[in-house]
């Protein structure tokens, strides 16, 4: 019986610039690191109080330095659930002030009263903040 997600794992270019981009934009924490006895590959393992799920974020040193692209086979995009509209429309505030890039919050088409706000990390992995009135989330998450 599968129990849950235990974590996301997301290949970056630059572990330490995205590692502290999602500390700072997303409260995310350092939570462990890796190396590759080979020196070939390095790993961040990040933590966010209100996900059980772990997020990990590897470097491939000799790996592409081409940016993320959702129209390859793979990952599409994550999305972090958030309790409703006004705490999307203070992420956006957050956003802003960060100077990320991001969408304005708007209707989730597939899910009626859903909404979503997009954006993207450094590597261009499309992330969202989705607000669904039909999910309990059983907790406060905090901008």
């Amino acid at each position: 019986m599968i129990g849950g997600i235990h974590h996301f794992g997301l290949t970056v270019r630059d572990v330490d610039v995205s590692a502290a981009w999602y500390v700072e934009v997303l409260g995310f924490r350092r939570a462990g690191e890796f190396e590759s006895p080979d020196g070939t590959r390095r790993k961040v393992f990040l933590r966010h109080n209100a996900l059980q799920a772990r997020l990990g974020l590897t470097q491939h040193l000799a790996g592409s330095q081409d940016v993320f692209d959702e129209t390859r086979v793979g990952l599409d995009h994550l999305a972090f659930a958030v309790a409703d509209r006004a705490e999307l429309d203070a992420w956006a505030a957050r956003l802003a002030d960060a100077a990320v890039v991001h969408s304005s919050v708007a209707p989730a088409n597939s899910i009626p009263g859903a909404a979503v706000l997009v954006f993207r990390d450094p590597d261009n992995i499309q992330l969202e903040l989705f607000a669904d009135p039909s999910d309990s989330l059983g907790h406060d998450a905090e901008p």
